[in-house]
């Protein structure tokens, strides 16, 4: 029995590594109203980009609510709880946001300034009054982030021509720059091979 119990044990534990270890991926955040539902669209979001949130070093809070508008301030994110409605077109909105608290967080001013240059934009973040919202760099950092690592055909941030957003920079080249620069994995292929899986299952 004391064999049994230790087998039990073992493999609950091997269970909880595996569950934690895909929880991590995931982000560490919490919400703030909305609906068990909208919550459940909001992890499916972010569960679907490559992108691996556990790197941001902080809780972040998600604040859904009617009406509100989607943006982000440190450690906080707002997504409109009418957005969610329209489900896997909403995901974009949920990563974009989220791509505000990596620069947030894992930025400084000198990474920021590489990323400019590399993205194409004109100012890093609203510091020049009058631009268009894609010529900051901290709007086509997030974007572009959405890009590189949800390239799905659901993804409505999907670039339609080199100067859209998020298609300053070629996926890969991005996501190898964020390597560098962050210590962001590139979990693509990973993702890729999980989500086909799941459609053949």
């Amino acid at each position: 029995m004391a064999r049994s119990l230790r087998l039990i044990l073992a493999s609950a534990a091997a269970a909880l590594a595996v569950t934690g270890s895909a929880q991590a991926a995931g982000g560490n955040y919490g919400f703030d109203g909305g609906t068990p539902k909208q919550h459940a669209q909001i992890k499916a979001a972010l569960d679907a980009s490559a992108f691996d949130w556990s790197i941001v070093p902080a809780h972040i809070t998600i604040h859904v609510a009617p009406g509100t508008g989607s943006y982000a301030m440190p450690g906080h994110i707002w997504i409109d709880a009418d957005l969610l409605s329209a489900g896997r077109f909403a995901w974009a909105t949920v990563q974009d946001e989220y791509g505000h608290q990596v620069d947030f967080f894992l930025l400084d001013a000198a990474k920021r300034e590489t990323l400019r240059r590399a993205l194409g934009a004109k100012d890093w973040c609203y510091g020049v009054q009058g631009l268009l919202h894609g010529e900051y760099g901290c709007e086509r950092f997030s974007s572009t982030l959405v890009w590189s690592y949800w390239q799905s055909a659901d993804n409505a941030y999907r670039p339609t021509a080199k100067g859209d957003e998020s298609g300053a920079m070629a996926p890969a080249a991005f996501r190898a720059l964020l390597g560098t620069m962050i210590g962001a994995p590139d979990r693509t292929a990973v993702v890729r091979t999980t989500s086909a899986v799941k459609k053949r299952k």
